[in-house]
């Protein structure tokens, strides 16, 4: 018995010669590759209609769009009602602002627009110096962040002279 016999398809190919073989063997290929090629194409298309991808995610995600769409629903309710009770009640509002500006201006006549209580001078100036120090350090940091990402060429430190723009655009080209 032959090889082609022995794999069970030498009774098709036993007529043809080697071309013929190799050109049905190519063609074969041929066909599978233009098959794969419009198979790609297909998931190109679908991958880059929006349309498409949109009507996908919603199918996917109709549970979670439906819940966070009452839980909003749920908040607009409970703010028009948050709304409508403080309008209802803003002269009783109006009325209780008053009676503690009253209390405020009783208590502090020296400090009557503000609600906040007056710190100690060492209190006050200790907060300014540690947002200072904070900034400074920040500034700082941010300066040796920049000198890292970018660093500056070998040449232009010695000579002073300094070319604004991207290293990546300064270097010259190679071939």
């Amino acid at each position: 018995m032959s090889e082609q016999d022995q794999k069970g398809g030498g009774h098709i190919t036993a007529s043809m010669s080697d071309r013929e073989k190799v050109e049905k063997t190519a063609d074969r290929l041929r066909d599978e590759l233009l098959l794969t090629l419009k198979e790609l194409d297909r998931r190109r298309e679908r991958a880059l209609d929006v349309r498409y991808q949109v009507r996908q995610a919603l199918e996917q995600n109709r549970d979670v769009l439906v819940k966070a769409g009452g839980v909003a629903l749920g908040l607009l309710v409970v703010g028009m009602g948050y709304s409508w009770w403080r309008q209802r009640h803003r002269e009783e509002l109006v009325w209780k602002h008053r009676r503690q500006a009253l209390r405020r201006a009783w208590e502090h006549p020296d400090r009557l627009a503000t609600r906040v209580e007056e710190r100690p001078l060492g209190f006050e100036l200790g907060r300014k110096l540690v947002f200072i120090f904070a900034t400074t350090l920040a500034s700082a940091m941010a300066k040796s962040a920049v000198k890292t990402l970018v660093p500056a060429e070998a040449g232009q430190a010695s000579e002073g002279k300094k070319r604004v723009g991207l290293r990546i655009n300064q270097t010259p080209a190679h071939a």
